[in-house]
């Protein structure tokens, strides 16, 4: 009888662990997939800030003269904190914890762009954001 609850419990034990390895892998694996999508989502956010900056920039440059329009550039892109620069005739975004990054071509433009409330112009043929 003895051999028989024994033989019961280390089964019991078996099973246990299983279920628990079962519903491990299963949890690691939809974390891993909401993981990606967060990160898609974040990529696909920055890629739609950057594409936002440079139609403002072309908009401003293929505007007559005196062409002036106020824009806004988010805070944060979903929850993260970012970086966003205009350098060498290039808008560049990039997470503060540096994972992610864009950049796209722009026209020639005077100023810097700012998180927050931006102006853009075009006097005597230049663009001019900010300034």
């Amino acid at each position: 009888m003895k051999k028989k609850r024994a033989q019961t419990a280390i089964e019991f034990v078996i099973l246990v662990g299983f279920i628990l390895f079962f519903f491990t892998t299963f949890f690691l694996a939809v974390q891993g997939n909401m993981s990606d999508k967060i990160k898609q989502k974040q990529n696909l956010m920055l890629k739609e800030t950057a594409l936002a900056v440079q139609d403002e920039i072309n908009l401003a440059l293929d505007s007559s003269e005196g062409y002036y329009r106020e824009f806004e550039v988010p805070e944060k892109i979903g929850n993260q904190d970012y970086d966003i620069s205009l350098v060498d005739d290039m808008v560049y975004l990039k997470t503060k914890d540096e994972k992610l990054a864009m950049s796209l071509p722009i026209a020639k433009v005077t100023g810097q762009i700012v998180k927050g409330q931006n102006t853009i112009k075009k006097e005597n043929g230049e663009v001019k954001i900010n300034s």
